[in-house]
């Protein structure tokens, strides 16, 4: 079955299949942190080795993105990648290949940057797709750089990470919804060079 003929996956918010035991991020409504493992860049090195080994120069961007590709950040135990392809609409384009080299598409989001996301077999990871000039991977991108380099925006946001980890919560994505606030300050005070 084609990807595009496949039967509708989840888009932002939505509910999507249950993962494994061990890839699942939330735990009885709980978000699972963990303190930073320097196996994560590990991960990210091996898993961009399979995605170039599949897709050649049909990859534009590969990075490792979010909390896991910030050295000493407690994150969620999933390795979050970017990858950029020329037009992530296209999914004939790159969708089987990745396929064959044991990602799974979990989540389709038309609507919001025509954005993909793929979980691996062997490794808990949100394989992040987006096309070549997205806003988007490129804030992911920005906003890693900035807790690498800020001392305080990674105190700052590891700090409400936690508080927001003792709630309970539905989906994972209401977690990261509730985040959203403190990345977009975050930002803001680096884009004008000074706190709120």
């Amino acid at each position: 079955m084609a990807p595009l003929d496949a039967s509708p996956l989840p888009s932002r918010g939505g509910l999507r299949v249950e993962p494994a035991p061990e890839f699942r991020n939330l735990v009885n409504g709980r978000v699972r942190l963990s303190e930073y493992d320097p196996k994560w860049p590990y991960l990210f090195r091996r898993e961009s080795g399979r995605v170039h080994a599949a897709l050649g120069d049909r990859v534009l961007l590969f990075e490792h993105v979010g909390s896991t590709a910030v050295p000493g950040l407690a994150a969620k135990p999933c390795v979050d990648l970017l990858l950029v392809v020329a037009d992530s609409s296209d999914e004939p384009a790159y969708m089987p290949d990745l396929e064959a080299a044991g990602y799974s598409l979990v989540i389709r989001e038309p609507d919001w940057y025509e954005h993909r996301v793929l979980k691996g077999s062997d490794v808990n990871l949100n394989l992040h797709v987006f096309s070549r000039g997205c806003e988007e991977a490129e804030r992911m991108r920005r906003f890693r750089d900035l807790l690498i380099d800020s001392a305080d925006a990674r105190e700052r946001y590891v700090a409400v990470k936690r508080e927001l980890a003792e709630r309970t919560w539905d989906r994972i994505q209401d977690y990261a919804d509730a985040k959203s606030e403190i990345v977009g300050r975050l930002l803001a005070e680096a884009d004008t060079g000074a706190p709120d």
